[in-house]
């Protein structure tokens, strides 16, 4: 099992991705995203990265993160936004491999913290998250503005 982060060219890979995590989520229908928004974002505009686990050279999973920041603890943290291993590959320590991967890059680089989001009717994968330490953050409420709304609020 080895690491790669993701060069321009995968960018049909990494969409690849996107889609088998949103299908395995019922949420494929949302996906807009294709090749060319993935490589204006992630390698021209460098506002996030990619990682593959490996193996034998074939990438079985990946992880999409950006920086956020903690004003509390006066440092960036990192935001998972993706993870997942393809089906065939699953319980074979990939998961893991990767969120130990993207604490090493956290730490590397100095950051507070690693957090991300699960889908509360996902309960493999909280339990998967709480047997590593992770502690959900149930005095939080997310929200969201997105679409003819988030457009709204920029001409205000």
């Amino acid at each position: 099992m080895n690491f790669r982060f993701a060069k321009r060219d995968d960018c049909a890979l990494i969409l690849y991705f996107i889609k088998e995590l949103a299908s395995y989520e019922k949420m494929l229908d949302k996906v807009v995203a294709d090749e060319k928004i993935l490589e204006e974002w992630i390698f021209d505009k460098q506002k996030a990265e990619v990682v593959f686990v490996m193996e034998n050279e074939k990438e079985v999973g990946f992880a999409l993160f950006f920086h956020n920041f903690s004003t509390f603890l006066g440092r960036a943290g990192i935001y998972l936004e993706d993870l997942f291993v393809l089906p065939e590959f699953r319980k074979r320590g990939y998961g893991k491999a990767l969120l130990k991967k993207l604490a090493s890059i956290a730490v590397d680089r100095g950051c507070g913290r690693l957090e991300w989001w699960c889908l509360d009717w996902n309960k493999p994968s909280i339990d998967f998250y709480l047997s590593l330490g992770a502690e959900p953050m149930s005095d939080w409420t997310t929200y969201r503005i997105t679409g003819d709304t988030l457009r709204i609020m920029a001409k205000v």
